[in-house]
């Protein structure tokens, strides 16, 4: 009877181990390193301040293949500029939501991106790790006109990007399943300045 009550144990753990390993292994084989922004910058010229960075760790195997089968694919980036006090509320200077978009022509075979924040027409290329570039490093961002910000007052910008989520229609969501393995958004990067 002992031995029966072992076994049916060792066997229930067996069960419960492969069916963990089972509902465990797809989440981490998809899993990739966590989106997040790097080279962020803040300069000026004469009239305006700018800003720069660039997005790490945005594409992976999933959304490659996403991409290269024509699905159109955005990056929003969200910048805000706060003007910092020693109360509890910060005050709201400028709110920006740019983004840029690729679009893959498998005739063709080029990418096609489009950069909101620059006043220039599409980008086109053969080569994805061009475009892939071009979604990534987001330059001259324009933030906000000098003449806004109070010399010797302390500010604050928040800067975040995401990959927006895709819909579907109906009869893919089957096919590309792994399009929810996607998704990604990074944390909000904040830089504090004195004007």
């Amino acid at each position: 009877m002992k031995i029966r009550g072992a076994v049916t144990k060792f066997l229930c753990a067996v069960v419960f181990s492969i069916t963990g390993i089972l509902f465990i292994v797809p989440d981490s084989a998809l899993a990739y390193d966590d989106a997040v922004l790097s080279h962020i910058k803040l300069a000026n010229t004469r009239d305006d301040l700018f800003t720069y960075f660039k997005v790490e760790n945005a594409f992976n195997e999933k959304n490659t293949l996403a991409i290269e089968n024509g699905i159109f694919t955005s990056f929003t980036f969200y910048v805000t500029l706060f003007k910092t006090s020693s109360s509890l509320f910060d005050k709201k200077i400028v709110e920006i939501k740019t983004r840029a978009t690729i679009k893959y022509n498998s005739m063709k075979q080029e990418y096609t991106v489009v950069c909101q924040w620059k006043d220039a027409p599409a980008l086109i290329t053969k080569s994805f790790d061009e475009a892939k570039t071009w979604m990534t490093e987001i330059d001259n961002l324009k933030v906000v006109p000098l003449n806004r910000l109070v010399k010797g007052d302390k500010y604050q910008i928040r800067i975040k990007a995401e990959l927006e989520k895709v819909t579907l229609p109906l009869s893919l969501h089957y096919v590309l399943f792994f399009v929810s393995y996607w998704d990604f958004e990074t944390d909000w990067y904040v830089i504090n300045f004195t004007y």
